[in-house]
């Protein structure tokens, strides 16, 4: 499956961030019944790796699913034998380069210039601008005038409003976290999280 090409696709990343493996699922669930389909459980969430395991035993290949905050080797290792997809990670990190060696594809956390190249050099799939709401959406159409090949996901601040800016402005996909998972993942409502969902759904829909 060419990672790349399906978030591009599905524009949205679901960023779970829950106090158990099994709210972490529900999460999931929720999320992947109101149509989002690329999902990346962090590791902030105890048991993560755990959630990581169950969902990929109970959704078909067609469910992306990967794990976040990755920091450490030892992380890389776990989630790996979890089956998660892909690693995404807040910087470029140990995690990041025991990724790398395990062939797991890589969105590496950046900011400036030089750490986005440094982390295409080290071999990551794409990028993960983070985080992107301190410089907004002009900071990535700036970005990509001397890198225009670059494969830049925003994550970091961003709701329904600007994810279509920041799409327009040359990210592939966006990464949502707070502001599409709210309270769900520590006992809010799940209806609440399903029609947060349909709502980012419809605002990048045209973007």
């Amino acid at each position: 499956m060419d990672l790349l090409a399906e978030l591009s696709q599905r524009k949205v990343l679901a960023i779970i961030r829950a106090d158990g493996p099994d709210r972490a699922l529900e999460c999931i669930r929720t999320l992947v019944g109101a149509g989002i389909t690329a999902l990346e459980v962090s590791l902030t969430t105890p048991g993560g790796a755990e959630a990581i395991a169950k969902a990929r035993s109970e959704f078909d290949p067609s469910i992306l699913i990967g794990a976040g905050t990755v920091i450490t080797a030892a992380q890389a290792d776990e989630i790996a034998a979890a089956g998660a997809g892909f690693t995404v990670t807040p910087a470029i990190t140990r995690g990041a380069h025991r990724s790398i060696e395990l062939g797991l594809p890589l969105l590496c956390g950046a900011l400036t210039p030089t750490e986005v190249i440094t982390a295409l050099d080290a071999g990551a799939l794409a990028v993960k601008i983070f985080p992107a709401k301190l410089h907004g959406p002009s900071y990535l159409r700036e970005l990509r005038g001397p890198l225009p090949t670059a494969p830049l996901i925003a994550v970091g601040g961003i709701d329904a409003a600007s994810a279509p800016q920041y799409l327009a402005a040359g990210a592939f996909a966006v990464g949502i976290g707070s502001p599409l998972l709210g309270d769900a993942g520590t006992g809010g409502s799940q209806s609440d999280l399903a029609a947060r969902a349909a709502t980012f759904l419809t605002a990048v829909a045209n973007a």
